[in-house]
């Protein structure tokens, strides 16, 4: 079985957590604890015919009082880069943890997720940035950790992504 580690990146308290717990777990918690530092979990995929073994390295929020550790990026092969919905400034900063992570790990792929996509009607972040992403190559989902909602389609692309790398 192929084995990839891959990173949840994304300002504090956009739903990194609450994404992995939905879809390795099948719940959903309010208000789940911070992550302090990082917490790992393993994911089997299976996909084209195959198993992925995702090793999940859920990554404490990035922002002004505390910046991620490149050290934790090292070795992932595959990103998932979270944004909330209802806070469109987090959107801007996928932008520079995209960078920070193509810079340590070269070659890695990403997908994107519009997390609590459910908690707005429209979203704040223009439709012309988000198709300018997906035309290169960014794969764009609308999630919501509370109702499931693109959760199982996001990782399934991170999983097909990282399985050949």
């Amino acid at each position: 079985m192929t084995q990839r580690k891959v990173c949840m990146l994304g300002s504090f308290a956009v739903g990194k957590t609450s994404l992995v717990q939905r879809y390795l777990r099948g719940v959903y918690t309010e208000r789940p604890p911070a992550t302090v530092g990082v917490k790992i979990d393993r994911a089997v995929v299976d996909i084209d015919a195959g198993a992925v073994s995702l090793i999940v390295w859920d990554i404490h929020g990035d922002d002004e009082f505390q910046r991620i550790h490149t050290s934790y990026l090292r070795g992932a092969r595959g990103h998932m880069l979270v944004a909330d919905a209802t806070r469109p400034e987090t959107f801007g900063a996928t932008g520079k943890l995209r960078e920070m992570a193509d810079a340590v790990c070269p070659g890695a792929v990403f997908v994107l997720a519009l997390n609590k996509s459910d908690a707005v009607e429209e979203l704040g972040i223009p439709e012309g940035a988000l198709r300018e992403l997906e035309a290169g190559g960014l794969p764009v989902f609308r999630t919501s950790a509370k109702s499931g909602e693109g959760v199982a389609d996001a990782f399934a692309a991170l999983a097909r992504a990282v399985k050949g790398r």
